[in-house]
């Protein structure tokens, strides 16, 4: 059998025995739909979306989405942004000697609640939801060859940005041009109003926006 038949062949056969175990048994069928908004969609088309598995496996039960990581060149120009400008707390920091970087956790929690315990407030921080950790790389804060990290937004694109729901999108914006954040998009700049995206310090872009605002979105493309 010719080598790339015999390659082909062992990939199929692969295929076939690891397609139950991706897909169980209690998801739908991959099926094509009609092109349509989906911002139009109830929740039960927008459950049948392709790839989409409407009962998730029990054994799934218990996962929590709890983190994203940026890579920053400098912790006290970004632990001081996303302190003092966005008002988030940091909630733990572990450093890693051998191997030069530390982490820092931050989140929206109340001081009250954080552990005074090292280890227990270790296991506290990763209990917790939609955690931001940036890490560390020790001495690039200093290095004038360290050319900085890809936000994503450029070629070749991929991260886009986390967002911030806030209570008012304007008031916040006018609080961020008063401390001298850098604006990608401004609430009332493009097509889509009241919803804006700063920088962070590393270049990092990041959403503002107001969930009440956000209904408008769902009448688009009707």
């Amino acid at each position: 059998m010719p080598l790339g038949s015999l390659c082909n062949t062992s990939r199929a056969a692969a295929a076939r025995a690891w397609a139950p175990r991706y897909r169980p048994r209690t998801c739908a069928p991959f099926r094509k739909q009609p092109c349509r908004s989906q911002a139009m969609a109830s929740l039960a088309e927008l459950q049948s979306t392709p790839g989409v598995c409407a009962n998730p496996d029990p054994a799934t039960q218990g996962f929590v989405f709890q983190q994203t990581m940026f890579r920053i060149r400098d912790p006290v120009k970004s632990l001081d942004f996303y302190t003092r400008v966005l008002g988030m707390r940091l909630l733990a920091k572990l450093d890693f000697a051998d191997m030069k970087f530390s982490l820092y956790f931050l989140g929206y929690e109340d001081l009250k609640d954080i552990p005074e315990d090292a280890g227990d407030r270790t296991v506290w921080m990763f209990r917790q939801k939609a955690c931001l950790e940036l890490t560390h790389n020790w001495g690039t804060e200093s290095d004038p060859n360290f050319a900085g990290y890809h936000n994503g937004n450029s070629d070749p694109r991929g991260f886009g940005h986390i967002g911030f729901s806030v209570p008012d999108v304007y008031a916040a914006c006018k609080r961020f041009e008063e401390l001298g954040v850098e604006f990608q998009k401004k609430p009332d700049d493009g097509k889509m109003k009241g919803l804006a995206f700063v920088r962070d310090p590393d270049g990092y872009w990041i959403e503002i926006l107001n969930a009440e605002n956000s209904r408008q979105f769902a009448t688009w493309g009707k």
